[in-house]
């Protein structure tokens, strides 16, 4: 029985085809239940590689009939059928992904991104609060319902954290997601806290939100993972960030996995909070890691109005001070993250170089 057939039985009038893998394929359909329009995930076996089949498939069907949140893609029903094929039926992004709306319409006004990130923000936090962590966020995975609110998908590498006997969460070693939003832990190969992980994406998310580039250029990563390193995070002067949304975004990409915000901290910054905005920079600087700095720690590019917000050119970098050559183990990490990251369709923003005084404070480096 084909899948049209499959769905009908269910009450389901299949549509088109909104994307396709070697093993999976995303259609629209008919709920005649619901009255409105799904979306179904079918994901054959047949096809479908040992390793996913017997780890990712099982916890993503266990995660997604767990949650229930408004920024979350709803779950509706689960079903496999005897030829071996899993049905998945979701809410329906009907304004596509965010991705495709910041390369259509460029980057979100600070407002909007607020909005939007707060809307991520809460749903990564139930997450987090149910010991679940995503570790794809990015914004191909935030669709966009009627009214243009975020709703995280995909949990296809999502899990349940472990505790040991003392009740700490365990590392994790399995190296996912999109090298383009991995944290440098991931990219080193490094056992890596999850949790952490998504909140090194989420401040991605954000830069690619207010700037509508990539923070960083990952056709390199070694270069890439370089300058992460060094908490170096650059900003166009174009865009006029507020002070208060760099440096979320600045305590959101620490390389330092002990100093890196908390999902509840970020939630509690003063860019996030409403009534908390409008604090002068010397208050960030007292609350922030730039404290002992006499300008901010992030660096700004030089303006151009000539270039569009979606198809910014990669600029050279200032050089960094040498740095040691990472170690095979490191490089075979970093490979196998490149492998599995996918095109992200946004350029990344290097200046050619950086203001004076701003690149971080010597205490700020993370060799």
């Amino acid at each position: 029985m084909d899948d049209a057939a499959v769905l009908k039985r269910r009450g389901y009038i299949m549509g088109i085809n909104l994307g396709e893998g070697s093993y999976a394929k995303v259609k629209s359909a008919y709920s005649e239940r619901l009255k409105f329009n799904v979306a179904v995930k079918i994901i054959d076996r047949k096809k479908a590689p040992t390793d996913f089949l017997e780890k990712f498939l099982p916890r993503e069907i266990e995660i997604l009939a767990m949650l229930n949140h408004r920024s979350i893609i709803k779950t509706y029903e689960i079903f496999e059928t005897s030829d071996g094929k899993v049905y998945i039926v979701m809410e329906l992004g009907v304004q596509g992904d965010l991705l495709e709306f910041i390369k259509t319409r460029g980057a979100l006004q600070e407002d909007d991104a607020r909005k939007k990130f707060h809307q991520l923000s809460s749903a990564v936090k139930y997450c987090h609060d149910l010991d679940v962590v995503h570790r794809d966020l990015k914004c191909e995975n935030l669709l966009l319902d009627k009214d243009f609110n975020i709703k995280l998908s995909d949990f296809g590498f999502s899990k349940r954290c472990l505790r040991d006997d003392s009740g700490r969460l365990t590392l994790s070693k399995t190296f996912c997601g999109s090298a383009a939003y991995a944290a440098p832990e991931v990219l080193q190969g490094i056992p890596y806290q999850p949790k952490v992980y998504d909140i090194w994406s989420l401040g991605v998310i954000l830069y690619i939100m207010v700037c509508g580039s990539m923070p960083y250029d990952d056709s390199n990563i070694k270069k890439m993972l370089r300058i992460q390193k060094e908490h170096r995070v650059n900003f166009p002067r174009s865009k006029h960030l507020t002070g208060e949304c760099k440096d979320l975004i600045y305590r959101m990409l620490q390389p330092d996995v002990t100093r890196r915000l908390h999902i509840d901290e970020i939630l509690s910054h003063c860019w996030v909070q409403p009534k908390a905005r409008g604090l002068s920079s010397a208050a960030i600087n007292k609350e922030g890691e730039s404290s002992r700095a006499a300008e901010p720690p992030w660096a700004s590019e030089p303006s151009s109005d000539k270039k569009s917000t979606t198809k910014l050119e990669p600029r050279e970098e200032a050089q960094p001070e040498p740095r040691a050559e990472p170690s095979p183990e490191e490089e075979a990490a970093m490979v196998q993250v490149s492998q599995q990251s996918e095109a992200v369709g946004l350029p990344g923003e290097q200046p050619s170089k950086t203001e004076e005084g701003a690149p971080p404070q010597p205490s700020e480096t993370q060799a």
